[in-house]
């Protein structure tokens, strides 16, 4: 299959945010078996020693555990789940509101712009 990865970011960090990105929006529930390491990394066309540094960050985040010999788990923790979510949803706006002050929109009339146009194709 492959993934379509920005050049310009390491890869590693593009393989967290998109595992992050599964998480919140429920592909992976809390306590659900992740994918082997060597699964994602033919699944995303990567070497598996990238895969494994994304997946021990997002270790050292507290969203993923390993339990021994048994493979890599997401969190039963809803709350550390809720929290990255939050943080996702942050990060976003910011880049948003950036994007629109860039181009010549206030806050107020992002927010205007976005009530009115919204999630329209």
């Amino acid at each position: 299959m492959g993934f379509d990865f920005d050049n310009d970011r390491p890869i590693y960090l593009q393989i967290i945010e998109y595992i992050k990105k599964m998480i919140v929006c429920g592909y992976y529930l809390p306590n659900q078996k992740l994918q082997s390491i060597r699964e994602f990394a033919e699944e995303l066309g990567v070497n598996p020693n990238t895969v494994q540094k994304a997946l021990f960050e997002l270790e050292t985040m507290g969203l993923v555990f390993t339990e021994r010999t048994n493979g890599k788990y997401v969190t039963a923790d809803v709350k550390v789940i809720e929290n990255v979510k939050n943080n996702l949803l942050k990060d976003r706006a910011k880049k948003f509101f950036y994007e629109m002050k860039e181009i010549g929109l206030n806050e107020k009339e992002a927010i205007e712009y976005l009530l009115k146009n919204g999630g329209k194709e």
